[in-house]
Formats: structure tokens, sequence, C-alpha cells
């Protein structure tokens, strides 16, 4: 086995994946673990629509006291894929941010712990050019939301201007904020296919060490652990299952070693091994194995 990355220590991490929550959210226990996912992540609506993810009192009972029963936890919300928080589109971003304001509302009935969503695109402008509109909306959306659902940036590949694939910007979008809600999501794929070389133990520890330097470990709530279809720095959002990627089952056990994700649940966003289901209990099982192998080792 290769030695481990400089700094790294055994993590008792959860390993979890995004499941369907079709019938309602609390469906998502059942789905979760009969594939042996330890955490979860949901859409409360379709992802290609504008919709409000309102919950009425009887969905929040019922998914709070089927989470009080099960040891799938935490749960997260996916947003939308339509947000765009840079757009220059004022009804698009009216209709971001209520899809936020929705979805972080409904996040607090049902005592999930928060909303991991995509940024969006600056088409060409720059970051500069759409920073300030970017940290207004985060404030909007927060000011009126409940404060105990996080608002949880995820980090992007980097194509069509996507905002989010370096880790400095995702610092400095943080502290303009000025909010302790507002956390990080680390899709492992994004960051590969953005030139974040996570698959080496020297690629890792200096991604890591910018992590921490720019954002910092303790804003780090979440992973979505995925293989990349995608060469180091190509740039695009293509997912693969865990060990059929260019990061590789190496990369992954490095990954589940490190520091930086202690006690950081990782979330899977495979396609499956039928390379259409999504996250299936193989992929869950990769990961198990690979965090048992690492404590092994130790």
């Amino acid at each position: 086995m290769p030695a481990l990355a400089p700094g790294a220590i055994v993590v008792p991490v959860k390993i979890g994946a995004h499941v369907s929550a079709a019938g309602g959210p609390v469906t998502c226990f059942d789905r979760a673990e009969a594939i042996g996912a330890e955490a979860a992540q949901i859409f409360l609506t379709p992802p290609q629509q504008w919709r409000s993810s309102k919950v009425d009192e009887a969905q929040a009972l019922a998914f709070r006291e089927r989470a009080a029963q099960s040891s799938c936890s935490p749960v997260f919300v996916h947003g939308v894929y339509l947000i765009n928080l840079a757009t220059n589109d004022e009804p698009n971003l009216a209709r971001s941010t209520s899809s936020l304001k929705s979805a972080l509302t409904s996040c607090s009935q049902l005592g999930i712990r928060g909303v991991i969503f995509h940024i969006g695109s600056h088409k060409g402008q720059g970051l500069d050019a759409v920073f300030d509109q970017i940290c207004r909306a985060c404030r909007d959306v927060l000011d009126a939301t409940p404060a105990d659902a996080l608002l949880i940036l995820e980090n992007s590949a980097g194509a069509g201007g996507t905002i989010g694939s370096r880790f400095p910007d995702l610092g400095r979008i943080i502290r303009e904020v000025g909010s302790e809600r507002v956390k990080v999501c680390l899709d492992t794929q994004h960051a590969y296919a953005a030139g974040y070389d996570v698959a080496t133990a020297e690629g890792l520890e200096l991604a890591m060490t910018e992590l921490e330097r720019e954002v910092g470990f303790d804003q780090l709530v979440a992973v979505h652990a995925n293989d990349s279809k995608i060469e180091l720095g190509g740039g695009r959002d293509r997912h693969e299952n865990i060990g059929d990627g260019h990061i590789g089952l190496e990369g992954f056990r490095r990954i589940l070693a490190h520091r930086a994700f202690k006690d950081v649940p990782f979330l899977l966003e495979v396609p499956g091994m039928d390379g259409k289901s999504g996250p299936d209990a193989a992929n869950v099982e990769i990961l198990k194995r690979l965090r048992d192998e690492v404590g092994a080792s130790s």
C-alpha cells in the first residue's frame, strides 16, 4: 500500500450518497439505507425546474420522526441546477435567490443540514464583474431564511465561466458575505477537472494546503465523492464510478485518509455500475472498503 500524504491522519468519515426523494423527502431514508449509505443528499424539486420546495407540517413531522430512527445522518439538499447568482438577467437572479430561500426554509423545517448549490457562471465577464452581486445575493438569501440552515458553496469544474473552480475565489466570497452559515462542499471530480491533482500524494497535499489557507478546513461540511471521466485540468463536469476514472482507488484512499476530511461526510454522485441509475451499493461498498483499509494501516 502506498504511503499516505504528508499530514494525513485516519478519520472515521461517513460514506453517503445522493438518493431519490420521489414520493416525499421522508422516502430518502429507505433508499439510502438500502444501498448502505451512512449520509444522504436529495433534491427537493426536479433539478431542471423552477418550483417551490415548500413542505407541509405533515411532511416535516414524518421526516423528523424517520430521521430520529435512522443512522443515516446528516442529510443535505442539492439546489436546482438553474441557479445562477452571477447572471445579468434580473428575473433569473430573482428566481435563483427565491429558489435558495425556499430550499433553506424547507431544510429548517425538515431538520436538514443545508443546501449545496452551484454558484453559477459569469459568462465570460470574470469574477470581479459579478462578485458584489453574488455576495449581495447570498446575504439576501441568508437574511430571509432560518439561522439553522447552511448555505453551502460547491466548487466547480471551471467550464463556461463557472464560478468557484479555484479555492481563493470561494474563500473570497465567504469572507465578503461574512456569515458563519456559509460553508463549502468539495467535489473531488470538479477539483480534479479544475487542475487540482487530488489523485497523487503530492498533488493532494498541495491542493489541501491551498484549501486550508484560502478557505479553511473548518468551512468544509461535505465532500462530493466522484471519480473523473475527464483528465486533469480538463475543465468539464463528468463524474465516473469510484476507481474507474482518473482519480482511481489509490487517489480515493489518500483522500479518505487526509486530515482535511476529518468528520466530513462523503456523498457519492456517480453514474452507478449500470451507467444510469446513480449511486449504488457497489460504489458505497468501494469507499467503505477503502476507508477500512486506511484504518487498518494506521
